[in-house]
């Protein structure tokens, strides 16, 4: 009888994840709630959320709660040739698939770009910047970033390729929500700033090789940042 209610809190978690009801970086509702509205025990409310945790849609911290990660694709059935992100090792094999995607649309960036096509780079960066203390909102504009540096290229497939993945190719990072508490957290994602900075700086330049190689080592700190947490513990980029 508990696995069937544990089974189901977990779907409904699930569904809310997924269906964006709650949105990556938003806690979800404490366990006494959780309790009440299912009418179930602690130990069934504990293990759905172990359950989600195993699936990556879900990340609990002793005396702060449960927050939700980026959720798989949801669609129910996938377009020919696509592949659901729906664990840790498939993040990290995401991203050494961008890296060799990625990197050579901001090369081309540098060479093709229009001035206008710079200012949509320039505008998603700044729309990055300032989304720091809303998780959901950087990741919508982190990936907009990409996106603008693949339309900048001026080859319609990368384009394709990153529409393809979806906003999801975009990690909802545990050490945005825990591990070392704010100030940690504020270092990361300034330091991601900098990191796509320094892309659009390249790129404004017109400078290919460059462009490339920061494209390259931001997504290398993403894959360590996702292999190498920093209080011990695995954390996404």
């Amino acid at each position: 009888m508990s696995r069937n209610l544990t089974a189901d809190l977990a779907a409904d978690l699930r569904m809310r994840i997924v269906d964006g009801v709650i949105q990556p970086g938003d806690k979800l509702p404490s366990e006494n709630t959780l309790i009440g509205e299912f009418g179930v025990s602690r130990t069934v409310v504990r293990s759905a959320l172990t359950r989600l945790q195993a699936e990556g849609l879900v990340e609990t911290e002793r005396g702060r709660g449960s927050f939700a990660l980026t959720p798989p694709p949801s669609d129910a059935q996938p377009t020919p040739g696509s592949r659901p992100v729906a664990s840790l090792e498939d993040r990290e094999r995401l991203i050494e698939f961008r890296m060799g995607v990625e990197s050579e649309a901001a090369a081309l960036a540098a060479r093709n770009r229009s001035e206008r096509q710079l200012q949509a780079v320039r505008a998603a960066l700044e729309e990055f910047t300032a989304s720091g203390a809303h998780p959901a909102h950087a990741m919508k504009s982190d990936y907009e970033f990409h996106r603008a540096i693949a339309a900048a290229s001026g080859n319609p497939f990368f384009s394709d390729c990153l529409a393809s993945l979806g906003q999801t190719m975009i990690a909802m990072p545990r050490t945005r929500l825990i591990t070392g508490g704010e100030h940690h957290v504020r270092e990361h994602f300034e330091q991601v700033v900098l990191e796509h900075g320094s892309i659009y700086a390249a790129i404004a330049e017109g400078d290919g090789p460059s462009s490339s190689a920061a494209m390259r080592t931001h997504l290398a700190n993403s894959r360590r940042r996702l292999r190498t947490p920093a209080s011990g513990r695995r954390t996404e980029s």
